[in-house]
């Protein structure tokens, strides 16, 4: 198996019965790197879904598990809490997956959304973000630049 590598964004409309088109460019990449399934959550941080291909979520969810003591009640809750409300997704014959509608309700997704190649994940963001840049344009660029120069985030913010 391959390393799986989604890029670019892709926009599409969910369907009355909650089914939406898999970008045919991340379908190419499932086949491609042998992935058959995903694994949905909602994001930590963001207002969106994220979708890992099967074995992007097992290496995920193996360096979580590493990291929490199955023997301390806050970090089992930590451990609970990333894994239970998740859902696996299969692409029907069309090249449809099924969003069940309290994950749509979740991130707010009505009818359009985004889906953004995030590497080894794919996010999919509600219709009224598609317009809407993640970062303003100037504080991306400084950022970025910052981040190539070898300064990190964190040095940054001690500033």
């Amino acid at each position: 198996m391959s390393a799986v590598e989604f890029i670019g964004s892709s926009d599409a409309k969910v369907d009355s019965k909650g089914r939406l088109f898999f970008p045919a460019s991340f379908r190419k990449i499932m086949q491609e790197t042998g992935e058959a399934g995903l694994i949905m959550r909602k994001d930590v941080f963001q207002n969106c879904l994220v979708l890992y291909p099967e074995s992007v979520w097992k290496t995920q969810l193996a360096g979580l598990r590493s990291r929490l003591s199955r023997w301390d009640r806050r970090e089992q809750m930590i451990f609970r809490q990333f894994v239970a409300d998740v859902e696996l997704l299969t692409l029907d014959a069309n090249g449809r997956v099924l969003l069940p509608k309290r994950y749509r309700d979740m991130v707010g997704i009505l009818q359009d959304v985004r889906w953004v190649g995030m590497a080894d994940t794919i996010e999919l963001w509600p219709g009224e973000r598609m317009n809407e840049p993640f970062m303003e344009p100037e504080e991306f660029s400084t950022e970025l630049e910052r981040l190539m120069n070898g300064e990190s985030l964190t040095e940054n913010e001690s500033r």
